[in-house]
């Protein structure tokens, strides 16, 4: 995750050493966690939240257990996620048991990315069964209710909406009860953003809470925003007491840090985390998958669960048979190139693979570059004929000419293409033959 990358660089680098030494001293250990009080600093941590991180993994770092292990610099990583994972705080769950329809209450600042955030939970909420429904409540940001009503008409979403000269109070004591006759089981209302000390607009959130009665209150704040997101957390939790945090704009360049200050120092916990503009950027918050990603130990639950999303049983149980019987084609293998990119960077899903992260910086993997391939590759097997596809032998030299020039690309990029094919039609060929087990590989025994 780009915002915890430089961070995730200074542990790595800091345990890296520490692995290297077979016993460890006291003065080791207080050499490595000094490096990583700095790392924590850096990243934008809250100070007390540092120097009380610090003190847990020092007091345990120098106990029984770790002079008592086998690989003691092994144990005091162990300790650091675990103690990483004890900051981060619980798995985000939302509180939906009780009467139809719960109410989800959606504050933060102007540019937070509220309106985009409504639609992303609702659609989360809609895969996990439940029947959401969207209310436009801000009235002051220019075209507002438009952005929620036009995201909700690209997801087939049921929506609330009414003119700006209503009251934001009465839009939301209005649109849940038409959500109720609806039968929805859901509602998220999408309230204008404001700074958490402008007394006027936080007294009307606290009508908009009296009237609605949500059963969660999740403030959305933006991961660029850094230290001064916690305090924005402090500012709302205050008037309106929230229940749950939502951090927005991940993948950007931010330090990291507000996302392991605000659970601790607001109590407030990180219920979901968002990336960029497509509304499948919307994921769960797990503390100890977040902890593991940013000590380059994977997140391969998180990759299995994206995938699950993209695949049913059906289709791949369909897929794996005709990889056996060696009939994987051009147009099997565009449908899953397609699912690859909607999974999202080739950084993001490589750094949740245990022991692959830093390999994306070694090959010195670009995720522009990774893409524009992707679509080079895309636009030659569209430019093809479904026969063509189905049988890429049939591909002579005019054949080539002919999807070279539909495709914006060159007969050499064809031919790469057609012998990288090849390859891994040869590959899947060597595994079906060996009863399913993976090919021998060269130069291993």
């Amino acid at each position: 995750m780009p915002m915890f990358e430089n961070l995730s660089d200074r542990l790595q680098d800091v345990f890296g050493q520490l692995g290297r030494k077979g016993t460890l001293t006291e003065a080791d250990v207080d050499t490595a966690l000094r490096e990583v009080r700095i790392a924590l600093l850096e990243a934008d941590v809250n100070l007390k939240v540092t120097k009380d991180f610090i003190k847990r993994v020092r007091e345990r770092a120098i106990g029984a257990e770790v002079q008592k292990s086998l690989r003691p610099a092994q144990q005091v990583i162990k300790i650091v996620n675990e103690e990483l994972v004890a900051t981060l705080g619980e798995a985000g769950r939302l509180n939906l048991s009780g009467p139809s329809p719960r109410v989800i209450m959606l504050v933060g600042l102007q540019g937070s990315g509220k309106t985009t955030t409504a639609a992303k939970l609702a659609l989360h909420l809609r895969r996990d069964n439940r029947k959401p429904w969207l209310v436009a409540a801000d009235t002051y940001r220019p075209a507002a209710i438009d952005q929620l009503v036009t995201l909700a008409k690209q997801i087939d979403m049921p929506y609330y909406a009414e003119t700006v000269q209503s009251s934001p109070p009465d839009i939301c004591a209005r649109g849940v009860e038409a959500a109720k006759n609806a039968g929805a089981t859901v509602v998220i209302l999408d309230t204008a953003g404001r700074l958490q000390i402008d007394d006027h607009l936080m007294a009307e959130l606290e009508a908009i809470k009296a009237r609605t009665n949500p059963a969660e209150i999740l403030l959305v704040a933006d991961a660029m925003t850094g230290q001064e997101a916690v305090r924005i957390a402090e500012g709302f939790n205050q008037r309106v007491g929230l229940t749950g945090l939502v951090l927005t704009k991940v993948d950007g360049d931010a330090r990291g840090g507000a996302a392991i200050s605000m659970r601790e120092v607001t109590g407030v916990p990180i219920k979901f985390l968002a990336t960029g503009e497509k509304l499948d950027g919307f994921e769960v918050f797990y503390p100890d998958r977040l902890a593991s990603r940013i000590l380059g130990m994977g997140d391969m639950l998180s990759l299995i669960e994206q995938a699950e999303q993209l695949y049913d049983e059906e289709e791949a149980l369909r897929l794996q048979k005709k990889m056996m019987k060696n009939e994987f084609n051009l147009e099997d293998f565009l449908g899953q190139l397609q699912k690859i990119r909607r999974m999202g960077s080739f950084s993001k899903i490589l750094e949740m693979i245990p022991g692959v992260g830093n390999l994306r910086k070694q090959l010195n993997i670009n995720d522009q570059d990774a893409q524009q391939r992707m679509k080079r590759v895309e636009a030659i097997i569209l430019s093809m004929t479904p026969q063509e596809r189905r049988n890429p032998k049939m591909l002579n030299a005019s054949r080539k000419k002919r999807i070279a020039a539909g495709s914006g690309t060159t007969v050499q990029d064809i031919n790469q293409l057609l012998s990288q094919f090849r390859d891994m039609q040869k590959m899947m060929k060597e595994i079906g033959g060996a009863g399913g087990r993976p090919p021998r590989m060269p130069g291993l025994r």
